[in-house]
Order: C-alpha cells, then sequence, then structure tokens
C-alpha cells in the first residue's frame, strides 16, 4: 500500500471506517466462494437434495449485497480521500505562495488537483480490495483443496506463485511507464496553458507558429507514452490469463483421469474444479488492477512531492524556447520605417462604438510618439494594429509600406510581460533563438537587468516562475526590454504604458532603458507618466477612438512636461 496515501487515510476517520467496511465485504464475499463451490458440487453430484438450491441461492444473494456495499463504501473511501488530499495540496500551495512555486506550472497542479488525482478511484476502490481478497481467499482455498484432495492441492501450490511473479516482473515496468505517461500529460497541461497566456507576447516576437509545432511534440509524447502503457496493459493481461490456464490444465486433466479411472469421486472432483479458479482469479485481479492504478499513484507522489515541498519533475518542459529553431532574422534595411494609418476605423464584435473612428496618422521614420489619454480611448488598440493583433474595419494601416504583417521589425514591450516557465536566459532570447549568452548579457545590461539576473541562485540559468512569480514587477519589466535589446534588427518599438505600476527608482531604469532602445527606431509609447512622455518626439492625445490632439514637442517643451501633462490629461 502507498505509505503516504496509508498515513493520510489514518489521519482521517470517515475514511478510516469506510476502508475497512469496503474491505471487509470484499473478503466475505470471497470466502463465500468456497460455501458456493461446497453447495453447487453438492447438488450436482446429487449429495446435497435440491432443497439445497435455496441455500446456493441465498448464498449468491448474500455475495451480491456484499459486492454492492464494498462498491458504495470503496466510492466513499475514494471521495474522502481526494478532498482530503486535495484540501491539503490547496492548502500547501497557499502556503507556498507564488514565489516558491518556481518548479511548478499552474496546468500541471490543475492537473494534478484534476484528472490526476480522480485516477485514485482504480487504486482506492478496485486495487486495495482485490489485495484484501488475494491475501485470504487463494490461502483458504488451499486449506480447503488439501482436505479435499492432496494431489490437487499440491499443484495449486506450486503454481499459485508464478502469477504474481510474473505479475511482479510485468509490474515494475508498468510503474514506470505509466508514471512517465502522468508526467507528459501533466507537461502538456503546463506548457498548453503557459502558451495560451502568453500569446499575445509569442504573437509579438513572431513565435506563435512555431508554438503549434511545439504543442504536437509534447502532445505527440504523451499519445507515445499512451499507446506504451497500453500495450503494457494488454502484455500484462495476457500473461496472466495464460499462467492461470496453464495452471488450472495441470489440475482439470488429472482430476479428468482419475475421474474415469474410477479414482476420485464425482462429488471432490466438481469441488476441486469449481475452487481452483478462485485460487487463481483474486491473484489476475490484483494484477490487472494494480496497472488500472498506476496512474492514480503516479498522481498521488506528485501531490505527496508539493506537500513535502519537493519539486515536480519539471525538467524537460523547457521546450518552448530550447527546442525552437532558428527563425529567419529579415535583413536589416537602411533604416527605420514610417508607419501611417488612413482613416481606419476598428470595431470590436459586441461594441456598438468604434474602438478607433476614422483615424489617419503619419508616424515619420525615427520618430518617437506617446500616445495619452485616459484609459479605453483606444491608445491600446492603435499598438494591437501595428501589431497585427487586430484588423480594420475600414482604411489600411502601413509600416514601411507594408501592412504589420512581419513581427521581425518589431519590438514591443507590454505593460504586463508574460514570463515563461523557463530560464531566464531563453526569456530573454525569446524574439532571438540564436543569441548567444553574450548577447543575452549584453541585452540584459543593456535594459538595466544584468545586478539582479546575477544575483539569482543560477544566473542566467535561474528557470523563472510561472508568469515571473519570483520577480517583481520592475524586474520583469526589465527582462521585456532585454527581449527587445536583443532584437537588433527590430527597426519598430512599441510600448504599452512600461512604467504603470513601477516604484520611482525601477521607473527610472526602465525610462534610462527604454530611451537607449528607442535610438534609432520608429517609436510607439503609450504613456501616462511624464518621465517617459519627455522621451517622445510628438504627443498624440487619442480620446474615445478619435485623435483629438497631435503637438510637437522641442527643447521648451520639454522643459514644462509636468503642465503639458496636465494639459493632455
Amino acid at each position: 500500500m502507498h505509505k503516504d496515501l496509508l498515513r493520510l487515510m489514518r489521519a482521517e476517520q470517515s475514511v478510516r471506517r469506510h476502508l475497512a467496511v469496503t474491505l471487509a465485504a470484499a473478503t466475505l464475499a470471497g470466502l463465500l466462494v468456497l460455501v458456493q463451490a461446497e453447495l453447487l458440487a453438492g447438488v450436482l453430484s446429487g449429495r446435497f437434495t435440491l432443497a439445497a438450491l435455496g441455500v446456493l441461492a441465498l448464498v449468491v444473494g448474500l455475495r451480491a449485497l456484499l459486492g454492492w456495499s464494498q462498491g458504495v463504501f470503496a466510492g466513499r473511501t475514494a471521495t474522502g480521500v481526494k478532498s482530503a488530499l486535495r484540501e491539503r495540496l490547496l492548502g500547501r500551495l497557499q502556503e507556498m505562495g507564488p514565489a516558491r512555486l518556481a518548479g511548478h506550472r499552474s496546468g500541471e497542479l490543475v492537473t494534478l488537483a484534476g484528472r490526476g488525482l480522480d485516477r485514485l478511484d482504480p487504486y482506492l476502490a478496485g486495487y486495495l480490495p482485490a489485495m484484501a481478497v488475494a491475501a485470504v481467499v487463494p490461502l483458504a482455498v488451499l486449506i480447503r483443496l488439501f482436505a479435499g484432495d492432496l494431489a490437487s492441492a499440491v499443484i495449486v501450490l506450486v503454481t499459485l506463485p508464478l502469477i504474481p511473479i510474473f505479475g511482479a516482473l510485468v509490474g515494475m515496468h508498468t510503474k514506470a511507464t505509466t508514471e512517465r505517461q502522468f508526467h507528459a500529460l501533466a507537461r502538456l497541461g503546463g506548457h498548453f496553458l503557459d502558451v495560451v497566456r502568453g500569446l499575445p507576447t509569442l504573437r509579438a516576437f513572431g513565435r506563435a507558429r512555431h508554438q503549434a509545432t511545439v504543442i504536437q511534440q509534447v502532445a505527440d509524447a504523451h499519445r507515445g507514452a499512451t499507446m506504451r502503457t497500453l500495450r503494457v496493459a494488454f502484455l500484462s493481461s495476457l500473461v496472466l490469463e495464460l499462467c492461470a490456464s496453464l495452471s488450472l490444465a495441470l489440475v482439470a486433466v488429472p482430476i479428468g483421469l482419475r475421474l474415469l479411472g474410477g479414482n476420485l469421486d464425482l462429488t471432490t472432483a466438481l469441488l476441486v474444479l469449481l475452487l481452483a479458479p478462485e485460487a487463481y482469479l483474486p491473484l489476475r485481479m490484483m494484477g490487472t488492477r494494480f496497472h488500472a492504478s498506476m496512474e492514480g499513484v503516479a498522481a498521488a507522489d506528485a501531490a505527496f512531492a508539493v506537500l513535502d515541498d519537493a519539486a515536480v519533475d519539471d525538467a524537460a518542459v523547457d521546450e518552448e524556447v530550447k527546442a525552437a529553431p532558428a527563425a529567419a532574422q529579415r535583413e536589416r534595411g537602411e533604416g527605420p520605417p514610417e508607419i501611417r494609418l488612413e482613416n481606419v476605423t476598428v470595431r470590436y464584435p459586441g461594441r456598438e462604438d468604434a474602438a478607433l473612428e476614422d483615424v489617419s496618422l503619419v508616424i515619420a521614420p525615427g520618430e518617437r510618439v506617446a500616445l495619452v489619454g485616459e484609459s479605453g480611448g483606444g491608445k491600446s488598440t492603435l499598438l494591437h494594429l501595428l501589431l497585427g493583433f487586430v484588423s480594420p474595419a475600414s482604411g489600411r494601416v502601413l509600416v514601411g509600406g507594408r501592412p504589420p504583417d512581419t513581427p521581425d521589425e518589431l519590438a514591443f514591450v507590454p505593460q504586463r510581460p508574460h514570463l515563461f516557465a523557463t530560464s531566464v536566459a531563453d526569456n530573454i532570447r525569446l524574439g532571438a533563438p540564436d543569441a548567444t549568452l553574450p548577447e543575452v548579457r549584453q541585452a540584459a545590461k543593456a535594459a538595466h537587468a544584468d545586478a539582479f539576473v546575477e544575483a539569482l541562485p543560477d544566473g542566467y540559468d535561474t528557470v523563472v516562475g510561472e508568469r515571473g512569480a519570483n520577480f517583481s514587477a520592475g524586474q520583469r519589466q526589465r527582462i521585456a526590454l532585454a527581449r527587445a535589446f536583443c532584437r537588433p534588427d527590430a527597426t519598430v518599438l512599441l510600448l504599452d504604458e512600461p512604467t504603470a505600476r513601477l516604484d520611482g527608482r525601477s521607473e527610472a531604469a526602465v525610462v534610462e532603458a527604454t530611451a537607449t532602445l528607442a535610438e534609432g527606431r520608429t517609436a510607439v509609447i503609450v504613456a501616462h507618466r511624464p518621465a517617459m512622455i519627455d522621451l517622445a518626439d510628438r504627443v498624440i492625445r487619442i480620446h474615445a477612438g478619435r485623435v483629438l490632439s497631435d503637438t510637437r514637442r522641442d527643447a521648451t517643451t520639454a522643459a514644462g512636461s509636468g503642465d503639458d501633462l496636465r494639459e493632455i490629461r
């Protein structure tokens, strides 16, 4: 029995009571097989009168009642154990907090707490009762056979250990195979959720299409593990059935010959033929249910590893960036492009008002533009147009004379950057998979991120917690800026309020890095704070989807940026 589950069941009084009833019902139902065989053999041989059929029907009905009771209480046992384990697991996760969950993706934890623990049902409701029956019934059958026919009892005694021996040999392989299948399923769930959450970031850096290939690879790994598990299941059934059939043949053939020769009475022969299969059946059922319960056992191991603050195996979940083939880098043009919006209108489904309405705008090559205005005015929609996330209902958007469908020329820093559950270095090289470690370090230094990254336990190889849980908002923003610095061929820089929610020190570092990053690029910055607006050559105010003002800033204007900001807002 799983030792951690055993401790959990001992701690839960109701679970302990339900489990005791389940095992008692399963054992009694198994022992009633002996009574049923005695009655049936006596009736068929004429030793008992037909009145014994009533007793036989009563025994069969009692076995059915015990089987029903076993099923009911086994279900209650499984429900109680799963509820207790989920409660402890969720409580432990709350205690650990996001910053200490770097080794656990939420998608994996959802898979674990959901389907994973649900797979404990075959273990608690199937394997444990089968194990109790296998410990009692074969021994009782052997005792009765020794009392009835010594030769048959010896054959059963010799052949009976073959089933657990072959079952153990197959079972060791079954456990390893099923654990690989469960971990493949957990990786698939964790990776898929991470990709969905970071899809805007992947789209902005031109990595979205590659994720379809990565997810397909992870899904193929899970499918392959599942097929291997099924092959082992069929092998296990074949081995156990073959072994039991050959063993029964060794019992049945001598019984038939001795009965024909007159050396054995009919009642004893029938009793041996009815009881011998019941000696092997509990062991076969235990082997079959052992295989069916292994996925639940693997989930329980993972759950108790989290409860013990041990890391769930996540070594193979960093494929989204490491396994990425190099994206062909666009040849850098002669300079930063012009951005042009011509009578652009954008409407979202289910909304009557246009997000942008008849907007015309020209941003010169190398110009830095700040978009200001209240929330919901259309600033982010304008950025999404340039990123290609949304398409205009009318009008057209041109970047360098072409539609914005070439992400290689873009560098995007969102307000809430998504960090993937992989190393810091791989997060920085998201948009440049071929970037070397020195190039990654140089990008981090330009983004003022090198100091805190090098102070991490494993430096640039430190695994980032899911969604950057083990980093502050300012640190996440600087890693996002380092991503942009790692794309030297990007000629357009798009920033969506990069200093929102930052303290003064982090804001100063981000503003300084942004000023360096914007040099030689066409930059569009959604900004509210004066420090970011000071970086712009022009300030465009957007309200209710329309451009209300377009102000070019010179040195005099920059000096009075505080008043300008109040006027813009």
